[in-house]
């Protein structure tokens, strides 16, 4: 085999549709574009789910749902994460500098991954049911901030 003889598969390649090109083409005169109306023109066309004017469809139905946007700046910490840092009193700042949220977090919730055995104080930190539980189970407490 050899890099000049590589062709595609047969049937693979259509040839482009060559259009304007005089009657016997086929596609001439109007171009496939039938007569007058607004998909005739040039330029003319509408925009995605147009219906001629009618309310659309994606306007007739109600909205649905919700999309939290502060979502993103939430961050997860798993127990296991907060037996790793070396301080006792933790808030939101000192997860930033131990680098186990990102600097673009807003708030942190602890959630019951991993375990813990020292004694930590949250501030300012939400926690789970199972994860506050096992904080307190290791002399820990929670507190608002």
């Amino acid at each position: 085999m050899e890099l000049n003889t590589i062709k595609p598969s047969a049937g693979a390649k259509h040839a482009a549709k060559r259009v304007g090109r005089g009657i016997g083409s086929g596609l001439g005169k109007t171009s496939g574009r039938g007569h007058k109306g607004q998909k005739s023109r040039t330029g003319g066309y509408h925009k995605v789910g147009f219906e001629g004017g009618q309310m659309p469809l994606h306007r007739r139905l109600p909205k649905r749902g919700f999309i939290s946007l502060t979502r993103a700046r939430v961050a997860e910490i798993r127990l296991s994460d907060l037996q790793n840092i070396p301080v006792d009193d933790i808030d939101l700042a000192v997860l930033k500098q131990c680098g186990v949220v990102s600097s673009l977090a807003l708030s942190a919730k602890v959630v019951l991954s991993g375990e813990i055995s020292r004694k930590v104080v949250l501030k300012g930190i939400s926690a789970t049911k199972g994860a506050k539980a096992a904080i307190e189970a290791a002399g820990g407490s929670i507190e608002a901030a």
